[in-house]
């Protein structure tokens, strides 16, 4: 795969109710923005024909989130948006319903979780090159743990579609073994996420 062709696509998970949070915690405040914008900026800032927003609870709020921000951002034709009718099932069916939008060209796909707002840049050209020199899946590390986003090969997108419940792309990159390239992040953004409203402070 050549990062040149530019046939890699950006997915950005965004169709949790937040419970834990108490709701609507993608579009709460956050920074100058809301919580979603962070994973936007990220995705947005990947080697990436399209950004994928994928929507469940909540999505009216989420798209207008989303593009509003790409608006902003001047990227408002790169964005996409699809609705995970059966998100309810968890982070499998949203990434079944990212990956089955996918344009039949596509040789790769970085997957994004909309609540990890931290995700450092300079990871993202690094992913992208691991794939092109032939690994079925990428993933940025921070003090020897596996972080966030992945980006998964081409090939992969059959297993990912067959993914069922609440557990997302684990299992997949479980069965890479060392086939899965790990890429040394430069800080924790690659594994912070918000779970509960005391986590944005």
């Amino acid at each position: 795969m050549d990062i040149a062709s530019g046939r890699l696509e950006a997915v950005v998970l965004a169709a949790g109710a937040g419970s834990r949070f108490g709701g609507g915690k993608l579009t709460a405040p956050h920074g100058t923005g809301v919580l979603l914008d962070g994973a936007l900026a990220a995705a947005f800032a990947a080697p990436a024909r399209h950004v994928t927003v994928v929507t469940g609870a909540h999505a009216a709020c989420v798209e207008a989130a989303a593009s509003a921000w790409a608006e902003r951002a001047g990227q408002g034709r790169r964005l996409r948006l699809v609705h995970a009718a059966d998100h309810v099932e968890g982070v499998a069916a949203s990434l079944r319903a990212g990956i089955a939008a996918l344009p039949p060209d596509c040789t790769g796909a970085f997957i994004f979780l909309g609540d990890m707002p931290r995700v450092p840049h300079a990871v993202l050209d690094l992913l992208a090159k691991a794939v092109a020199a032939g690994a079925p899946a990428a993933a940025p590390a921070f003090a020897g743990r596996r972080g966030h986003p992945v980006l998964f090969g081409r090939d992969l997108f059959p297993d990912l579609l067959a993914l069922t419940g609440d557990a997302g792309g684990r299992a997949v990159l479980q069965r890479l073994g060392e086939r899965l390239v790990l890429v040394e992040a430069p800080d924790q953004g690659v594994r912070f996420d918000v779970d509960r409203r005391e986590d944005l402070a």
